[in-house]
């Protein structure tokens, strides 16, 4: 089984930061993708950042320039430091990873979700 606990959410004025973190553990030989989501109420869950084991990252235009992804690969951890918000950045966000089990098999996971709420 994976488990994924998520950490960092809270409440922030606009234009503040806040740094969500999320612990994998779990009997997993990799993790090729570490990713977060986020949804507001009434509204899709929608991408936000990924990054891939090679390191590469990907951003929508929403929040590129201020999110950034990274990973801590001796804790299995992912990180998302967010820069500038904005109200519209509230929602709920979730972590998200994908690799294989020892066996081959192919394996996605969810954090529990934390609250960001960014006040104007």
């Amino acid at each position: 089984q994976v488990q994924l606990v998520e950490s960092g959410g809270g409440l922030v004025q606009a234009g503040g930061s806040l740094r969500l973190s999320c612990a994998v553990s779990g009997s997993i030989f990799s993790i090729t993708t570490m990713a977060w989501y986020r949804q507001a109420p009434g509204k899709q869950r929608e991408s936000v950042a990924a990054i891939t084991s090679g390191g590469s990252t990907t951003y929508p235009d929403s929040v590129k320039g201020r999110f950034t992804i990274s990973r801590d690969n001796a804790k299995n951890t992912v990180y998302l430091q967010m820069n500038s918000l904005k109200p519209e950045d509230t929602a709920i966000y979730y972590c998200n990873v994908a690799g294989r089990f020892y066996s081959g098999i192919p394996y996605t996971a969810w954090g529990q979700g934390t609250q960001v709420t960014v006040s104007s």
